[in-house]
Protein backbone atom coordinates (compact mmCIF):
# COMPACT_ATOMS: atom_id res chain seq x y z
CA UNK A 1 0.00 0.00 0.00
CA UNK A 2 0.86 3.21 -0.55
CA UNK A 3 1.84 5.76 2.21
CA UNK A 4 0.43 9.60 1.77
CA UNK A 5 1.30 12.08 3.95
CA UNK A 6 0.52 15.83 4.76
CA UNK A 7 2.38 18.75 3.81
CA UNK A 8 1.36 22.00 4.72
CA UNK A 9 4.52 23.78 3.44
CA UNK A 10 7.51 23.18 1.97
CA UNK A 11 9.59 22.35 5.03
CA UNK A 12 6.69 19.44 6.18
CA UNK A 13 7.03 18.05 2.68
CA UNK A 14 10.82 17.52 3.06
CA UNK A 15 9.81 15.90 6.58
CA UNK A 16 7.02 13.66 4.81
CA UNK A 17 9.36 12.29 2.11
CA UNK A 18 12.15 11.88 4.34
CA UNK A 19 10.55 10.09 7.30
CA UNK A 20 9.19 7.64 4.90
CA UNK A 21 6.31 8.93 2.69
CA UNK A 22 5.52 7.44 -0.61
CA UNK A 23 3.97 10.67 -1.88
CA UNK A 24 2.66 13.72 0.05
CA UNK A 25 -0.36 16.39 -0.49
CA UNK A 26 -0.25 19.90 -0.51
CA UNK A 27 -2.69 22.66 -1.29
CA UNK A 28 -2.42 25.34 -3.97
CA UNK A 29 -3.54 29.00 -2.84
CA UNK A 30 -7.04 29.35 -2.18
CA UNK A 31 -8.09 26.13 -3.65
CA UNK A 32 -7.80 23.34 -1.01
CA UNK A 33 -10.10 22.76 2.00
CA UNK A 34 -7.78 23.73 4.46
CA UNK A 35 -7.06 27.51 3.45
CA UNK A 36 -5.68 27.86 6.79
CA UNK A 37 -2.36 25.88 6.33
CA UNK A 38 0.24 27.29 4.87
CA UNK A 39 -0.23 25.98 1.70
CA UNK A 40 2.20 26.84 -1.51
CA UNK A 41 2.98 30.06 -3.37
CA UNK A 42 4.68 32.19 -4.98
CA UNK A 43 8.19 30.62 -5.75
CA UNK A 44 8.17 27.94 -3.32
CA UNK A 45 7.44 25.67 -6.53
CA UNK A 46 11.24 26.09 -7.23
CA UNK A 47 12.12 24.26 -3.96
CA UNK A 48 9.49 21.43 -4.39
CA UNK A 49 10.91 20.86 -7.56
CA UNK A 50 14.55 20.35 -5.95
CA UNK A 51 12.78 18.04 -3.33
CA UNK A 52 11.16 15.45 -6.04
CA UNK A 53 14.73 15.32 -7.86
CA UNK A 54 16.43 14.94 -4.01
CA UNK A 55 13.26 12.18 -3.63
CA UNK A 56 12.88 11.02 -7.31
CA UNK A 57 10.70 7.77 -6.86
CA UNK A 58 7.66 10.18 -4.52
CA UNK A 59 4.83 11.47 -5.99
CA UNK A 60 3.39 14.77 -5.02
CA UNK A 61 -0.86 15.46 -5.39
CA UNK A 62 -2.05 18.65 -4.93
CA UNK A 63 -5.77 19.20 -3.32
CA UNK A 64 -7.90 21.13 -4.88
CA UNK A 65 -10.80 19.57 -3.01
CA UNK A 66 -12.94 23.18 -2.80
CA UNK A 67 -16.63 23.70 -3.57
CA UNK A 68 -15.84 26.16 -6.71
CA UNK A 69 -18.01 28.88 -7.07
CA UNK A 70 -18.06 30.48 -10.74
CA UNK A 71 -15.78 32.84 -9.06
CA UNK A 72 -13.41 30.36 -7.89
CA UNK A 73 -13.69 28.57 -11.99
CA UNK A 74 -12.76 31.71 -13.11
CA UNK A 75 -9.82 32.61 -10.68
CA UNK A 76 -8.17 29.18 -11.62
CA UNK A 77 -8.21 29.32 -14.81
CA UNK A 78 -6.48 32.78 -14.38
CA UNK A 79 -3.76 31.38 -12.57
CA UNK A 80 -2.95 27.56 -13.94
CA UNK A 81 -0.63 28.81 -15.40
CA UNK A 82 1.29 29.04 -11.74
CA UNK A 83 0.01 25.27 -11.14
CA UNK A 84 1.86 23.87 -13.82
CA UNK A 85 5.30 25.44 -12.73
CA UNK A 86 4.53 22.31 -9.62
CA UNK A 87 5.58 18.58 -10.87
CA UNK A 88 2.17 17.93 -9.65
CA UNK A 89 1.66 13.64 -10.57
CA UNK A 90 -2.38 13.89 -9.29
CA UNK A 91 -5.12 16.59 -8.01
CA UNK A 92 -7.30 15.25 -5.54
CA UNK A 93 -10.85 17.18 -6.47
CA UNK A 94 -14.47 16.59 -5.57
CA UNK A 95 -16.02 19.20 -7.28
CA UNK A 96 -17.02 17.82 -11.08
CA UNK A 97 -17.02 21.39 -12.83
CA UNK A 98 -13.22 21.31 -12.03
CA UNK A 99 -12.59 18.10 -13.85
CA UNK A 100 -12.75 19.13 -17.79
CA UNK A 101 -10.57 22.20 -16.95
CA UNK A 102 -7.54 19.61 -15.40
CA UNK A 103 -8.14 17.54 -18.00
CA UNK A 104 -7.15 19.59 -20.69
CA UNK A 105 -4.42 21.62 -18.71
CA UNK A 106 -3.20 18.94 -17.05
CA UNK A 107 -3.42 15.85 -19.68
CA UNK A 108 -0.74 13.81 -18.09
CA UNK A 109 -1.86 13.98 -13.99
CA UNK A 110 -3.86 11.74 -12.43
CA UNK A 111 -7.12 12.93 -11.19
CA UNK A 112 -7.79 11.37 -7.52
CA UNK A 113 -11.72 11.47 -6.49
CA UNK A 114 -11.16 13.84 -2.58
CA UNK A 115 -13.39 12.04 0.33
CA UNK A 116 -15.35 15.02 0.39
CA UNK A 117 -17.46 13.79 -2.51
CA UNK A 118 -18.66 11.09 0.19
CA UNK A 119 -17.83 7.91 -2.28
CA UNK A 120 -19.31 4.63 -0.68
CA UNK A 121 -20.46 2.40 -3.43
CA UNK A 122 -19.20 0.67 -6.19
CA UNK A 123 -21.95 2.30 -8.75
CA UNK A 124 -20.69 5.84 -8.02
CA UNK A 125 -17.32 4.70 -8.17
CA UNK A 126 -17.75 2.69 -11.69
CA UNK A 127 -19.26 6.08 -12.73
CA UNK A 128 -16.03 8.34 -12.00
CA UNK A 129 -13.78 5.80 -13.61
CA UNK A 130 -15.88 6.77 -16.55
CA UNK A 131 -14.93 10.34 -16.08
CA UNK A 132 -10.94 9.71 -15.99
CA UNK A 133 -10.64 9.44 -12.36
CA UNK A 134 -7.83 6.72 -11.70
CA UNK A 135 -8.06 6.51 -7.36
CA UNK A 136 -11.13 7.34 -5.46
CA UNK A 137 -10.27 9.02 -1.65
CA UNK A 138 -13.00 6.66 0.08
CA UNK A 139 -15.93 8.05 2.25
CA UNK A 140 -14.90 8.16 5.83
CA UNK A 141 -17.96 6.41 7.02
CA UNK A 142 -16.90 3.31 4.43
CA UNK A 143 -16.26 0.00 6.00
CA UNK A 144 -13.48 -2.31 5.49
CA UNK A 145 -16.58 -4.74 4.05
CA UNK A 146 -17.99 -2.31 1.88
CA UNK A 147 -14.55 -1.69 0.80
CA UNK A 148 -13.30 -4.90 -0.26
CA UNK A 149 -16.92 -5.40 -2.23
CA UNK A 150 -16.12 -2.22 -3.89
CA UNK A 151 -12.74 -3.28 -4.58
CA UNK A 152 -14.09 -6.80 -5.69
CA UNK A 153 -16.40 -4.59 -8.35
CA UNK A 154 -13.89 -2.44 -9.90
CA UNK A 155 -10.45 -3.72 -9.18
CA UNK A 156 -8.64 -1.90 -11.85
CA UNK A 157 -9.76 1.49 -9.87
CA UNK A 158 -7.08 2.31 -6.93
CA UNK A 159 -8.39 3.05 -3.21
CA UNK A 160 -7.56 5.01 -0.84
CA UNK A 161 -8.78 5.71 2.69
CA UNK A 162 -7.55 8.01 5.65
CA UNK A 163 -5.64 5.89 8.55
CA UNK A 164 -4.47 8.45 11.21
CA UNK A 165 -5.95 11.94 12.18
CA UNK A 166 -8.61 14.09 13.57
CA UNK A 167 -11.76 12.96 12.23
CA UNK A 168 -14.59 15.16 11.41
CA UNK A 169 -17.83 14.83 13.62
CA UNK A 170 -20.14 15.31 9.98
CA UNK A 171 -20.71 13.57 7.56
CA UNK A 172 -17.22 13.54 5.24
CA UNK A 173 -16.85 16.70 6.81
CA UNK A 174 -19.44 18.65 5.59
CA UNK A 175 -20.37 20.57 8.33
CA UNK A 176 -22.66 23.46 8.32
CA UNK A 177 -21.28 24.59 11.90
CA UNK A 178 -18.32 26.90 10.92
CA UNK A 179 -20.45 28.48 8.36
CA UNK A 180 -23.45 28.99 10.40
CA UNK A 181 -21.61 30.40 13.59
CA UNK A 182 -18.59 32.62 11.25
CA UNK A 183 -19.74 32.70 7.74
CA UNK A 184 -16.89 30.66 7.28
CA UNK A 185 -17.77 27.90 5.23
CA UNK A 186 -16.09 24.67 5.69
CA UNK A 187 -16.79 23.49 1.91
CA UNK A 188 -14.78 26.59 0.90
CA UNK A 189 -11.71 25.82 2.97
CA UNK A 190 -12.47 28.27 6.05
CA UNK A 191 -13.17 25.42 8.51
CA UNK A 192 -13.06 27.39 11.83
CA UNK A 193 -13.13 24.05 13.93
CA UNK A 194 -16.59 25.46 15.50
CA UNK A 195 -16.72 21.73 17.80
CA UNK A 196 -13.12 22.60 19.05
CA UNK A 197 -13.85 26.33 20.26
CA UNK A 198 -13.53 27.97 23.50
CA UNK A 199 -17.07 27.99 24.23
CA UNK A 200 -17.63 29.75 27.37
CA UNK A 201 -19.35 28.31 30.42
CA UNK A 202 -21.35 29.22 33.73
CA UNK A 203 -18.67 29.78 36.31
CA UNK A 204 -20.52 27.54 38.84
CA UNK A 205 -20.52 24.55 35.99
CA UNK A 206 -16.35 25.00 35.07
CA UNK A 207 -14.86 22.66 37.53
CA UNK A 208 -18.30 19.71 36.80
CA UNK A 209 -16.89 20.48 32.94
CA UNK A 210 -13.26 20.12 33.85
CA UNK A 211 -14.07 16.64 35.32
CA UNK A 212 -15.12 15.26 32.57
CA UNK A 213 -18.58 14.25 33.81
CA UNK A 214 -20.52 16.77 31.70
CA UNK A 215 -22.92 15.52 28.83
CA UNK A 216 -25.75 16.63 26.64
CA UNK A 217 -28.60 14.36 26.35
CA UNK A 218 -31.09 14.98 23.16
CA UNK A 219 -34.70 14.50 24.66
CA UNK A 220 -35.77 11.47 22.67
CA UNK A 221 -32.67 9.82 22.81
CA UNK A 222 -32.40 8.84 26.21
CA UNK A 223 -29.59 7.47 27.51
CA UNK A 224 -26.84 8.58 24.17
CA UNK A 225 -24.63 11.02 26.11
CA UNK A 226 -22.55 13.97 24.25
CA UNK A 227 -19.43 14.71 26.32
CA UNK A 228 -18.54 18.49 27.16
CA UNK A 229 -14.93 19.15 28.19
CA UNK A 230 -13.53 22.35 30.18
CA UNK A 231 -9.99 22.68 29.40
CA UNK A 232 -6.96 25.12 30.46
CA UNK A 233 -8.21 27.21 27.17
CA UNK A 234 -10.71 25.62 25.37
CA UNK A 235 -14.30 23.87 25.88
CA UNK A 236 -14.86 21.04 23.16
CA UNK A 237 -18.58 20.20 22.10
CA UNK A 238 -19.44 17.21 19.73
CA UNK A 239 -15.84 16.57 19.28
CA UNK A 240 -14.67 13.55 16.82
CA UNK A 241 -12.26 11.29 18.09
CA UNK A 242 -8.86 10.87 15.91
CA UNK A 243 -8.62 7.63 13.82
CA UNK A 244 -5.97 5.51 14.39
CA UNK A 245 -5.36 2.18 12.12
CA UNK A 246 -2.07 1.29 12.51
CA UNK A 247 -2.74 -1.96 14.21
CA UNK A 248 -4.77 -2.59 11.37
CA UNK A 249 -2.97 -2.43 8.22
CA UNK A 250 -3.73 -5.98 7.17
CA UNK A 251 -6.71 -5.50 7.14
CA UNK A 252 -7.26 -2.43 5.54
CA UNK A 253 -4.70 -4.60 2.99
CA UNK A 254 -6.87 -7.19 2.82
CA UNK A 255 -10.10 -4.71 2.24
CA UNK A 256 -8.31 -4.26 -1.33
CA UNK A 257 -6.61 -0.47 -0.78
CA UNK A 258 -3.82 0.74 -2.58
CA UNK A 259 -3.15 3.61 -0.29
CA UNK A 260 -3.54 4.66 3.31
CA UNK A 261 -3.84 8.30 3.94
CA UNK A 262 -2.73 10.59 6.98
CA UNK A 263 -4.44 13.82 7.92
CA UNK A 264 -2.80 16.56 9.17
CA UNK A 265 -2.06 19.65 6.80
CA UNK A 266 -2.37 22.08 9.68
CA UNK A 267 -0.17 19.92 12.15
CA UNK A 268 3.23 20.07 12.77
CA UNK A 269 6.85 19.34 11.68
CA UNK A 270 6.96 17.14 14.29
CA UNK A 271 3.41 15.55 13.95
CA UNK A 272 4.25 14.92 9.41
CA UNK A 273 7.92 13.41 10.74
CA UNK A 274 6.71 10.95 13.42
CA UNK A 275 3.19 9.76 12.16
CA UNK A 276 4.92 9.22 8.75
CA UNK A 277 7.62 7.19 10.49
CA UNK A 278 5.49 5.41 12.33
CA UNK A 279 3.09 4.00 9.26
CA UNK A 280 5.97 3.63 7.31
CA UNK A 281 7.82 0.92 9.67
CA UNK A 282 4.39 -0.47 10.59
CA UNK A 283 4.03 -0.83 6.87
CA UNK A 284 7.54 -2.44 6.12
CA UNK A 285 7.24 -4.96 9.21
CA UNK A 286 3.92 -5.96 6.92
CA UNK A 287 5.73 -6.08 3.80
CA UNK A 288 8.49 -8.66 5.58
CA UNK A 289 11.09 -6.00 4.95
CA UNK A 290 11.70 -5.23 9.04
CA UNK A 291 10.10 -7.23 11.93
CA UNK A 292 7.02 -6.46 14.01
CA UNK A 293 9.93 -6.16 17.20
CA UNK A 294 11.96 -3.86 14.70
CA UNK A 295 8.86 -1.44 14.46
CA UNK A 296 7.76 -1.47 17.56
CA UNK A 297 9.64 1.60 19.27
CA UNK A 298 8.56 3.85 16.34
CA UNK A 299 5.03 2.82 16.35
CA UNK A 300 5.38 3.15 20.29
CA UNK A 301 5.96 7.13 19.27
CA UNK A 302 2.65 8.01 18.45
CA UNK A 303 1.86 8.30 21.57
CA UNK A 304 4.18 11.13 22.18
CA UNK A 305 2.81 13.01 19.33
CA UNK A 306 -0.42 15.54 20.14
CA UNK A 307 -3.64 13.51 19.74
CA UNK A 308 -7.16 12.85 21.14
CA UNK A 309 -8.65 9.35 22.19
CA UNK A 310 -8.38 7.16 19.21
CA UNK A 311 -10.75 4.95 17.32
CA UNK A 312 -11.12 2.55 14.58
CA UNK A 313 -13.74 5.14 13.03
CA UNK A 314 -16.44 3.17 10.34
CA UNK A 315 -14.02 0.67 9.39
CA UNK A 316 -15.31 -1.98 11.89
CA UNK A 317 -18.51 -0.75 13.43
CA UNK A 318 -20.62 2.56 13.44
CA UNK A 319 -20.65 2.20 17.03
CA UNK A 320 -17.05 2.99 17.63
CA UNK A 321 -17.01 6.06 15.45
CA UNK A 322 -20.06 7.74 16.93
CA UNK A 323 -18.58 8.14 20.08
CA UNK A 324 -17.03 11.41 20.50
CA UNK A 325 -14.07 12.62 22.52
CA UNK A 326 -12.67 15.16 25.37
CA UNK A 327 -9.83 16.41 26.26
CA UNK A 328 -7.24 18.32 24.88
CA UNK A 329 -4.66 17.01 22.13
CA UNK A 330 -1.09 17.63 23.89
CA UNK A 331 1.87 16.06 24.02
CA UNK A 332 4.99 15.54 26.91
CA UNK A 333 7.36 17.20 24.04
CA UNK A 334 8.54 20.17 22.49
CA UNK A 335 10.40 20.08 19.37
CA UNK A 336 12.95 22.01 20.29
CA UNK A 337 15.30 22.03 17.00
CA UNK A 338 15.90 20.85 13.61
CA UNK A 339 19.26 19.47 12.72
CA UNK A 340 20.85 20.69 9.09
CA UNK A 341 24.41 19.55 7.67
CA UNK A 342 27.23 18.27 9.77
CA UNK A 343 29.85 21.23 9.22
CA UNK A 344 32.81 20.03 7.41
CA UNK A 345 36.93 20.43 8.80
CA UNK A 346 37.19 23.96 7.15
CA UNK A 347 33.77 25.37 8.67
CA UNK A 348 34.49 23.98 11.93
CA UNK A 349 37.86 25.65 11.78
CA UNK A 350 36.48 28.56 10.88
CA UNK A 351 34.25 28.60 13.82
CA UNK A 352 36.67 27.99 16.47
CA UNK A 353 38.55 31.08 15.00
CA UNK A 354 35.75 33.46 15.38
CA UNK A 355 34.94 32.02 18.83
CA UNK A 356 38.99 33.20 19.33
CA UNK A 357 38.54 36.59 18.05
CA UNK A 358 35.43 37.08 20.07
CA UNK A 359 37.13 36.63 23.33
CA UNK A 360 40.04 38.72 22.22
CA UNK A 361 38.07 41.40 21.14
CA UNK A 362 36.16 41.25 24.39
CA UNK A 363 39.01 41.81 26.61
CA UNK A 364 40.12 44.37 24.48
CA UNK A 365 37.27 46.13 24.54
CA UNK A 366 37.35 45.38 28.63
CA UNK A 367 41.02 46.59 28.53
CA UNK A 368 40.17 50.03 26.82
CA UNK A 369 38.45 51.43 29.30
CA UNK A 370 39.29 54.01 31.96
CA UNK A 371 40.11 52.48 35.42
CA UNK A 372 36.52 53.43 37.22
CA UNK A 373 34.73 51.73 33.90
CA UNK A 374 36.44 49.24 33.96
CA UNK A 375 36.24 48.32 37.72
CA UNK A 376 31.97 49.49 36.94
CA UNK A 377 32.55 46.67 34.30
CA UNK A 378 34.18 43.82 36.47
CA UNK A 379 31.80 43.92 39.09
CA UNK A 380 28.80 43.77 37.08
CA UNK A 381 30.40 40.79 34.81
CA UNK A 382 30.69 39.02 38.31
CA UNK A 383 26.76 39.26 38.65
CA UNK A 384 26.71 38.20 34.95
CA UNK A 385 28.99 35.73 33.92
CA UNK A 386 26.75 34.89 31.07
CA UNK A 387 27.91 38.13 29.63
CA UNK A 388 31.25 36.92 29.34
CA UNK A 389 32.22 34.88 26.12
CA UNK A 390 33.75 31.91 25.86
CA UNK A 391 34.85 30.09 22.82
CA UNK A 392 33.91 27.02 21.27
CA UNK A 393 37.12 24.71 21.44
CA UNK A 394 37.74 21.23 19.73
CA UNK A 395 36.69 18.13 21.44
CA UNK A 396 37.63 15.02 19.88
CA UNK A 397 35.50 13.00 18.38
CA UNK A 398 32.46 15.62 18.65
CA UNK A 399 30.23 16.04 15.44
CA UNK A 400 28.60 19.80 14.70
CA UNK A 401 25.31 20.25 13.39
CA UNK A 402 23.56 23.40 11.76
CA UNK A 403 20.89 23.57 13.79
CA UNK A 404 17.70 25.65 13.48
CA UNK A 405 16.02 25.97 16.70
CA UNK A 406 12.23 26.05 17.08
CA UNK A 407 11.24 26.75 20.59
CA UNK A 408 13.57 27.73 23.57
CA UNK A 409 16.13 24.80 25.16
CA UNK A 410 19.31 24.93 27.25
CA UNK A 411 21.83 23.29 27.97
CA UNK A 412 20.61 21.85 31.28
CA UNK A 413 18.57 19.89 28.89
CA UNK A 414 18.53 16.05 27.80
CA UNK A 415 17.91 16.09 24.39
CA UNK A 416 15.92 13.19 21.85
CA UNK A 417 17.06 13.09 18.89
CA UNK A 418 14.81 11.77 16.33
CA UNK A 419 15.44 10.14 12.69
CA UNK A 420 14.06 8.81 9.77
CA UNK A 421 15.05 5.58 10.64
CA UNK A 422 17.23 5.14 13.52
CA UNK A 423 15.36 4.58 17.01
CA UNK A 424 15.41 7.13 19.40
CA UNK A 425 18.83 8.61 20.50
CA UNK A 426 19.43 10.37 23.90
CA UNK A 427 21.86 12.83 24.15
CA UNK A 428 22.02 14.18 28.02
CA UNK A 429 23.52 17.50 29.34
CA UNK A 430 27.06 17.68 28.95
CA UNK A 431 27.19 15.69 26.03
CA UNK A 432 26.48 18.69 23.71
CA UNK A 433 26.86 21.89 23.31
CA UNK A 434 25.51 25.66 21.51
CA UNK A 435 28.00 27.33 19.38
CA UNK A 436 26.63 30.79 18.07
CA UNK A 437 27.00 30.82 14.55
CA UNK A 438 28.14 34.24 14.02
CA UNK A 439 30.47 34.81 16.83
CA UNK A 440 32.06 30.90 17.41
CA UNK A 441 31.07 31.59 21.64
CA UNK A 442 29.23 28.97 23.83
CA UNK A 443 25.41 29.85 24.21
CA UNK A 444 23.52 29.00 27.32
CA UNK A 445 20.18 28.66 25.36
CA UNK A 446 18.87 29.11 22.11
CA UNK A 447 15.69 29.77 20.99
CA UNK A 448 13.38 30.48 17.18
CA UNK A 449 15.06 32.85 15.10
CA UNK A 450 18.77 31.80 17.12
CA UNK A 451 20.74 30.18 14.09
CA UNK A 452 23.32 27.89 15.71
CA UNK A 453 25.49 25.11 16.21
CA UNK A 454 24.92 22.15 17.53
CA UNK A 455 28.17 20.47 18.87
CA UNK A 456 27.35 17.05 20.11
CA UNK A 457 29.62 13.96 21.40
CA UNK A 458 27.46 11.73 19.02
CA UNK A 459 26.48 11.54 15.13
CA UNK A 460 23.08 12.52 14.38
CA UNK A 461 21.17 11.62 10.92
CA UNK A 462 20.73 13.55 8.10
CA UNK A 463 16.62 15.21 8.78
CA UNK A 464 16.77 14.57 12.43
CA UNK A 465 14.79 16.65 14.84
CA UNK A 466 15.54 17.27 18.18
CA UNK A 467 13.26 17.33 21.26
CA UNK A 468 12.98 18.38 24.76
CA UNK A 469 10.32 17.29 27.70
CA UNK A 470 7.75 20.07 28.07
CA UNK A 471 7.81 20.95 31.58
CA UNK A 472 4.33 22.65 31.65
CA UNK A 473 2.77 19.66 30.13
CA UNK A 474 0.09 18.25 32.04
CA UNK A 475 -0.25 14.67 31.76
CA UNK A 476 -4.27 13.61 30.61
CA UNK A 477 -5.98 10.66 32.10
CA UNK A 478 -6.48 8.72 28.82
CA UNK A 479 -10.31 7.71 29.40
CA UNK A 480 -10.47 11.94 29.26
CA UNK A 481 -8.52 12.63 26.61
Amino acid sequence: MELLSPAGNVEKLYYAYAYGADAAYIGLKKFSLRVKADNFYDDEYKRVCELKNQFPEKKLYCALNIAFHNSDIESFKNTVDYFKRYPIDAFIVQDLGIVPILQKEFPNAALHLSTQASCINSEAVQFYKRLGFSRIVLGREASLEEIRQIKDAVPDMELEAFCHGAMCIAYSGRCLMSAYLTGRSAQSGFCSHTCRWNFTIATDAKQLAESGALVLEEEKRRGEYFPIFEGDDFTAVLSSKDIMMIHHLSDMKAAGLDAIKIEGRMKSVYYVALVTRAYRKALDALEGKITAEEAAPFIAELENVPHRETTTGFYYSHDEADKTASGASESPYLLAAAVGNELNDSEQTTLFEKGARTVRAFSDELNALCKEAQEARKRDLKNHPEKIPVAAQKKAHWHMYACTPLNKFDIAQTLEVIAPNEPLKIIKSGEWQLVNSETGALREWAFDSHPCVLYVSQMIARGALIRVLDNGHKKIDKHKR
